[in-house]
């Protein structure tokens, strides 16, 4: 398996020129997303954080493009990670708002945590998942089908938030608590700073 390093994901966000703004989300979902991994881990549940967090790092790579194309940046991140040899950081990427799978009783994956992750930060603030699924709907339910569509992941998120924190000792609410310092300022100089060329560390 080939995964990309923080400094190759940098790159790869510098030459896709992501706004400031969607930067900040994914740096705060990575934040979320390692944080469970390695709550998870002390809990004897074993997942690989460096796909992780190259996964939430690079989860919205082409949204901002997307805005002007009308892609779906799910599918057209998964195939920029694909064409650059990281097929399973795409296929995370692929999953970030909608699981392939959601299943009360199978085995945590890295899948699982990117996703609820995305769902935990609001813009660049770590929030509720009901709060971060109320704008969702707002934002995005602008018909019936929509709607009833969004309603449903709302409900199917619910249950992965459940099956996340039973295999934890703090409630959802605690995850904040338990990040360490973070110099946001700094981690956008980091990655506009970060050489442009994002072919050295391809396989």
């Amino acid at each position: 398996m080939h995964i990309p390093t923080q400094e190759m994901c940098y790159r790869l966000i510098r030459k896709m020129a992501m706004p400031d703004h969607i930067i900040c989300h994914s740096l705060q979902v990575c934040r979320v997303a390692l944080v469970l991994v390695r709550e998870l881990a002390g809990q004897g549940i074993s997942l690989n954080w460096q796909l992780v967090q190259a996964s939430a790092l690079l989860h919205d790579i082409t949204k901002a493009r997307s805005f002007k194309t009308g892609e779906r940046h799910t599918d057209t991140g998964h195939e920029l990670l694909v064409t650059l040899g990281y097929p399973e950081v795409g296929d995370i990427i692929r999953q970030h708002v909608k699981l392939d799978i959601y299943s009360e009783n199978g085995a945590l994956a890295e899948a699982n945590i990117v996703n609820y992750a995305d769902k935990r930060v609001l813009h660049d603030r770590i929030t509720s998942l009901d709060k971060r699924m109320e704008y969702i709907l707002s934002r995005y339910g602008t018909t019936a089908e929509y709607r009833t569509r969004l309603r449903w992941l709302w409900d199917a998120s619910v249950e992965q938030e459940k099956k996340i924190f039973t295999n934890l000792s703090f409630s959802p609410s605690g995850v904040e608590d338990r990040m360490e310092n973070f110099d946001m300022p700094m981690q956008l100089l980091a990655i506009k700073s970060a050489p442009l060329k994002i072919d050295a560390e391809q396989p």
